[in-house]
């Protein structure tokens, strides 16, 4: 072999080192251009919207690898359904390019249930819009605050802050539909037990003002109505009127007031 080498003149062998070199280099550019599909192009096709294993079989079937990148949840599209594509359709690319699809989750995750109480209808709205939670029924009740919400409820049944229920739900509220028209003449409730009149007021629309207690007093619901404003009389001794939505006031004591024999507790 040396022989070979040394028996030529030192230009053929330089000559025949560059062949040499030319070949290796234009085999390994050959084998690059294979291995990279250097040269070679595809379009993308639209897969948005299509079911994942649909998705799947048309990017292969194009010459793409297919992985999936991330599953989000939006309430408007179908579970598995492709959402967003990466690269975009119609893009340019090389063949046998990774296309990275974002899906839509087969099953919704819980969110805590927001305390909407208070708040108003259209402030709740955003933000169980901002939670992706839907607002379904909306009923009234009387009460002074108009479209404020009293009460939120799922499937039915009030349902406490911090619940956990899943995106998507629909809830019912409870709204306030401010000072009714309905008018009657202001109850007496003095005598009574603060949790039994509580239970007809509210039952007729009438909501409980501010609370006044004794200091012995640590069971508000069982304690007595020993005072109450407005009073049935006003002060010309004329019986007064009130409205669905509107307060009374009521103070509280631990022992049952004496019966006031000058009122009559007429039915609300």
């Amino acid at each position: 072999m040396f022989r070979f080498i040394t028996n030529r003149p030192l230009w053929v062998n330089i000559l025949a080192g560059f062949v040499i070199a030319v070949g290796i280099f234009s085999l390994f550019l050959l084998s690059l251009n294979l291995l990279t599909s250097h040269g070679r192009i595809a379009t993308v096709p639209s897969v948005n919207g299509k079911n994942y294993e649909e998705a799947e079989k048309i990017l292969k079937k194009a010459g793409f690898q297919v992985e999936i990148q991330d599953s989000i949840y939006v309430d408007t599209a179908k579970p598995l359904t492709v959402i967003k594509q990466i690269p975009d359709a119609d893009e340019i690319v090389k063949s046998k390019r990774t296309v990275f699809l974002i899906i839509s989750r087969a099953i919704p995750p819980y969110v805590e249930m927001p305390n909407l109480v208070g708040f108003s209808f259209r402030n709740a709205e955003m933000v169980l819009k901002n939670m992706d939670l839907n607002i379904g029924d909306t009923t009234f009740k009387p009460d002074f605050a108009k479209n404020a919400v009293l009460e939120q409820k799922f499937n039915g049944v009030s349902i406490a802050p911090g619940t956990k229920i899943r995106k998507g739900s629909v809830l019912s509220l409870v709204l306030g539909d401010g000072v009714g028209k309905r008018e009657f003449t202001v109850p007496v409730i003095t005598g009574m037990r603060y949790g039994d009149a509580k239970e007809i007021l509210e039952a007729n629309g009438i909501v409980i003002g501010a609370i006044i207690t004794d200091a012995n007093v640590s069971d508000t619901l069982n304690a007595w109505i020993y005072k109450q404003n407005p009073e049935r009389f006003g002060e010309e001794k004329r019986l007064q009127h009130i409205r669905s939505g509107q307060t009374i006031d009521v103070w509280l004591q631990l022992d049952k007031p004496a019966k006031d024999t000058t009122t009559t507790n007429l039915p609300l």
